[in-house]
């Protein structure tokens, strides 16, 4: 039986997981939410990972949910209430422990990321995507308002630009959604895992500690009225400030050599 989540670890603490429901298009079915939802919670446990890279197999990179199996859920004497909320739920704890996870996960984008699988880009930190990649919400085409996918979605571009998506339902270019924000940015599709390696080398050569710390009170602060991010940010770098790596850091810049991180 084919792996439907492929993981490859590097020497440097890159962490490849790769879609590998070629067949399903690298639909978010139970199976890969399951797994997917695993892999992640294993991750931030894991002190090798440094950085996480998330990829696919095949001409879609994800189609959003496996629309059959939701059918399927219907023949329950509740119509399906219970399993589409089971399953909304798995979705939403999977988009979640992305955010969540300390670790930066940048997306690798090929092909298209519909629905769901538009969710699932706009939920990592960092998103670099081939030419030839397209993105939609596209729920408004089979009577399905794209509720959960907004989530993420409104949280990465403008209100006008995710407006646009989520009622037109139409795909939208690379270059587009590098335009208003969905993606970091858009490569030729031959360059597209160099330029992630890249980009993921670069944040694995600095402190994890200094980086999670970011990465969580990047997100933490948004919601945030702007006097209580202040007062939040402030306590989030006196702590930082504290820290070992802050030491040392501050005291390589000054002596002009290359800092020696501990992590911590």
């Amino acid at each position: 039986m084919t792996d439907i989540l492929l993981r490859d670890l590097d020497e440097t603490g890159i962490l490849r997981l790769t879609l590998n429901d070629v067949g399903r298009r690298n639909a978010l079915s139970e199976a890969m939410l399951a797994t997917l939802g695993g892999a992640f919670k294993e991750v931030g446990c894991d002190p090798s990972v440094r950085v996480i890279i998330l990829a696919a197999n095949g001409p879609a990179f994800c189609a959003g949910h496996d629309l059959k199996e939701m059918t399927a859920g219907r023949t329950a004497a509740d119509g399906g209430k219970a399993y589409f909320a089971s399953v909304m739920e798995m979705c939403s704890g999977v988009m979640q422990a992305i955010v969540t996870c300390d670790k930066p996960v940048i997306a690798e984008v090929t092909g298209v990321a519909t629905a769901a699988g538009c969710q699932l880009v706009a939920s990592c930190d960092l998103a670099i995507a081939a030419d030839s990649a397209q993105f939609s919400t596209p729920g408004v085409h089979i009577g399905l308002f794209c509720s959960t996918p907004m989530v993420a979605l409104s949280r990465n571009v403008a209100n006008k630009h995710a407006m646009e998506m989520l009622l037109t339902g139409d795909m939208t270019s690379a270059l587009r959604a590098a335009e208003i924000g969905l993606i970091n940015r858009v490569v030729p599709a031959d360059q597209l895992q160099t330029a992630t390696q890249e980009m993921a080398a670069k944040l694995a050569s600095k402190s994890s500690m200094t980086l999670a710390t970011g990465k969580q009170a990047f997100y933490a602060q948004r919601g945030m009225p702007l006097a209580d991010a202040y007062t939040y940010a402030s306590g989030v770098m006196v702590d930082n400030m504290l820290a070992r790596d802050a030491e040392e850091g501050i005291g390589a810049f000054i002596d002009k050599r290359a800092p020696l991180w501990q992590d911590k």
